[in-house]
């Protein structure tokens, strides 16, 4: 990962370096589910998942990890789960399909292509990239691994980080209904 650098400095006439080392075989994802439920809290619940490049593990979440997610955040959050996600292809996998099927306790709408703007949980990565990934070159996959766990930890105890990243994709977390009056 080429560290993203938001500022730097050098003597005047001196091109600024950054110096790291070269590529890992070690791969991190993360999935994550920004939860906002009206008069409560928001919530932010991930899992992080490490690849240490062995040739036949899998690089990326598969849909099972993303089932075993939804259905921890059903436990932890303890009520119907309205899902709003982009259209990565593991979330329209044939077994993520029947899953969603088989749950009453799940809705799911699918956000149109190519819309980030529209999706809270961008708003948790860009955060986490300016502030906690910005301006440091990692030493080893366990250093990255340790302060992308920190950064996620303490967005997950400041609700109003979470909130920011809502209120940045013009959405609503109040349900809105239609209703008619009769005559």
């Amino acid at each position: 990962m080429t560290p993203p650098t938001s500022r730097t400095w050098a003597r005047r006439g001196r091109t600024p370096v950054i110096r790291f080392r070269g590529r890992s075989l070690c791969r991190i994802s993360i999935a994550a589910l920004a939860c906002y439920k009206p008069g409560e809290r928001s919530k932010l619940i991930y899992r992080p998942r490490r690849d240490d490049g062995w040739r036949n593990a899998r690089k990326s979440f598969a849909w099972t990890d993303y089932r075993d997610l939804l259905i921890a955040a059903h436990q932890q959050l303890g009520g119907p789960i309205v899902l709003v996600w982009d259209n990565l292809d593991v979330h329209l996998a044939a077994g993520m399909r029947q899953f969603i099927a088989g749950r009453d306790w799940l809705t799911v709408y699918q956000l149109p292509s190519y819309a980030p703007d529209l999706n809270p949980v961008e708003g948790i990565w860009s955060l986490l990239r300016r502030v906690w990934l910005s301006n440091t070159t990692f030493t080893t996959p366990d250093h990255l691994f340790q302060t992308i766990r920190h950064g996620l930890r303490t967005i997950q105890y400041r609700t109003h980080l979470i909130d920011g990243c809502l209120t940045g994709t013009a959405l609503s977390s109040t349900p809105t209904t239609t209703r008619v009056q009769a005559q």
